[in-house]
């Protein structure tokens, strides 16, 4: 039927799903996210929501939730050597001073997305085991016996995607050769701490970072140590507390403050993979850890998966059913420049974090280099930008420049 809404089934119900439903069910598309797990939930501690992010959310009118659930980073924000000398601060506004950012434990981010989508978008127990095409539709097969029909699938389904077979042939991701170490501790357990404050202390092949969550209630840490073995990916392995103290042991004093009120820590092995060479197939399309899996030395996993579920939501309005694989291909070339740009960056970042670019002197210059691709990164405005690739103009220069 002319005008009848495209049908979106969602593969994923994380950060990237949720928020992807959201853009789309804003401009009038059907969606429906499957979810492997029996409830919504995440596992893990600390994500940041970035201005890049942040302005969208706060379109899709998340604004007062995200403010009620998130602790704002601002401009006590600082980098240090592994002795406290101050090396920096950490760029914290776009260019036209957008007001900071959000740390966030996921948990509390995904609740507020899930509360924010209508009632029965969400179908938990849903493990997609196969995808077909055929007849102008795609069709999923679930584990549970269920079967689905949908004009387009988003495979939001993360770094160990099942569906990413469909596009690409399977390769394993990339092992980082770092683990990370990452935990809680109580903001009135550390009474001097920094108020509204994302530190990173950087040293010889590690680094250490701290911020706010849950309306600065919590601190966040991540210790990145390196490691000979590969490290299994995962968030909820248990971390042993006395060998993350160890790897820091002499460091600057809040470091040390911080582990020593440690009481659990879990541990993640980093990954990525280089970028794919394809990110679409027919009426399937590939968004966030899915698509481009970057390790977290930007802080931008979640934040460009939040863009590319808006870039979806814009290019796919409007669209009819046959309009849909070009409509597909058209958000891959578009998103994938900036995706490209930044998993580059972030291999880079920890680099520069764990002192592996040179000297000291050498990486001090080019962690203060990196406050202008900061600002370029928030500054971007993924909404505008395939706004005006849908409507074949050219990309405005500033949103252009941005992209870099």
């Amino acid at each position: 039927m002319p005008g009848t809404p495209l049908r979106v089934a969602i593969v994923g119900g994380g950060i990237g799903g949720l928020s992807a439903a959201l853009a789309l069910t804003r401009r009038g598309l059907r969606v429906t996210v499957y979810e492997r797990a029996p409830a919504l939930g995440e596992i893990g501690a600390g994500v940041f929501i970035f201005p890049n992010s942040l302005r969208h959310l706060e379109r899709m009118g998340l604004g007062p939730a995200l403010a009620r659930v998130g602790a704002k980073v601002g401009p006590a924000s600082r980098y240090l050597r592994m002795d406290g000398s101050v090396v920096g601060p950490i760029v914290t506004t776009d260019s036209a001073g957008w007001n900071g950012f959000y740390g966030m434990h996921r948990a509390d981010l995904l609740d507020a997305l899930a509360a924010a989508l209508p009632e029965g978008v969400v179908r938990t127990g849903h493990l997609c085991t196969d995808l077909s095409q055929g007849d102008g539709t795609a069709r999923l097969a679930f584990a549970n016996g269920a079967t689905a029909r949908a004009d387009v699938v988003i495979a939001a389904d993360g770094i160990h995607s099942a569906l990413q077979r469909h596009v690409v042939a399977p390769a394993p991701p990339e092992y980082s050769g770092s683990r990370a170490y990452r935990g809680l501790v109580p903001r009135d357990r550390l009474p001097a701490w920094r108020d509204e404050a994302h530190q990173v202390w950087m040293g010889d092949g590690k680094h250490f970072m701290v911020f706010p969550v849950r309306g600065g209630a919590l601190l966040n840490y991540v210790g990145f140590v390196p490691t000979r073995d590969e490290t299994v990916e995962s968030w909820s392995a248990v971390g042993d507390r006395d060998e993350l103290a160890a790897a820091f042991a002499g460091w600057d004093a809040p470091v040390t403050a911080l582990l020593s009120k440690v009481e659990t820590c879990f541990w993640w092995g980093l990954y990525d993979r280089p970028p794919l060479p394809a990110w679409t197939s027919g009426r399937l399309a590939l968004l966030g850890d899915a698509a481009h899996p970057m390790l977290p030395h930007l802080g931008q996993g979640a934040n460009q998966a939040v863009e590319d579920g808006v870039a979806l939501a814009v290019l796919l309005e409007g669209c009819g059913p046959d309009d849909v694989p070009a409509a597909l291909d058209r958000y891959a070339a578009f998103r994938r420049a900036r995706t490209d740009t930044v998993q580059a960056e972030a291999r880079r970042n920890g680099l520069r974090y764990d002192s592996r670019t040179g000297s000291l002197e050498e990486r001090d210059r080019e962690i203060a280099a990196t406050g202008r691709f900061r600002r370029r990164l928030y500054d971007y405005d993924v909404e505008a930008a395939a706004t005006a690739i849908r409507d074949g103009g050219a990309m405005p220069a500033a949103l252009e420049a941005a992209l870099a």
